[in-house]
């Protein structure tokens, strides 16, 4: 499988902005006009194609109900309750299936997503990191960012000691344009807290999430 790696470890403070949209601002029957503009400009015959009836509408209510309902989540509330912990040592959680949606293209991104961090004596139950990527992952975001701000977040609202997420995505935008490599997957990783700087915590994550470490070695044949 051909793998396009970009790595986002090492940019301290980088992460871009996801400012949420108002409520004020939301306005359903504007958006399905909108869909429903951007159609007709394409020559798409909305009025004799009984297919896309309401299509305006459907895309409308997906994107605002589930493909970028992460902006109605907030982290510092996901990662509030917590409880005391004394272990210093890494928890992880691998595989958590997500699709975000490509700022550039609104074309989706499916893939897994491995989040981990070292408790600085405060622990989250697992179903929160789960929220947490979701937090992020329903929204209008690169796969870098998303794990910028996934690692960050742990730092900042849970006091973790060190964080880090790996996305594995496989982008519409890549596979569905231009040169349509049809295998074509992207990872991106991202460290916060004490792991930026920490290579030994590095390979400690990659290894934890099931990713090859800087020090292993093809096999011998």
């Amino acid at each position: 499988m051909e793998e396009l790696k970009r790595s986002a470890a090492e940019r301290a403070g980088s992460s871009q902005s996801n400012p949420p949209p108002t409520a004020a601002g939301v306005d359903l029957t504007a958006a399905a006009r909108a869909v429903e503009d951007f159609l007709r400009a394409l020559g798409h015959p909305l009025d004799s194609d009984p297919q896309l009836t309401n299509t305006p509408q459907l895309v409308a209510r997906a994107f605002h109900d589930d493909l970028l309902r992460g902006y109605r989540m907030r982290p510092a509330e996901i990662l509030a309750d917590t409880v005391a912990g004394s272990s210093s040592d890494f928890v992880v959680v691998r595989d958590l299936d997500i699709t975000c949606m490509c700022p550039h293209h609104l074309l989706p991104a499916s893939g897994v997503v491995h989040v981990g961090y070292v408790p600085n004596g405060r622990v989250v139950g697992l179903g929160a990191l789960a929220r947490l990527v979701e937090c992020f992952s329903r929204r209008l975001i690169l796969q870098e960012t998303l794990c910028e701000q996934v690692a960050q977040a742990l730092v900042t609202h849970l006091g973790a000691r060190a964080a880090g997420c790996i996305a594995e995505l496989e982008p519409a935008c890549l596979r569905a344009r231009g040169e349509e490599p049809a295998h074509a997957r992207v990872l991106s990783m991202a460290s916060a807290g004490a792991m930026r700087d920490d290579a030994r915590l590095r390979d400690e994550f990659l290894s934890l999430a099931g990713m090859r470490t800087p020090q292993q070695k093809d096999p011998e044949p």
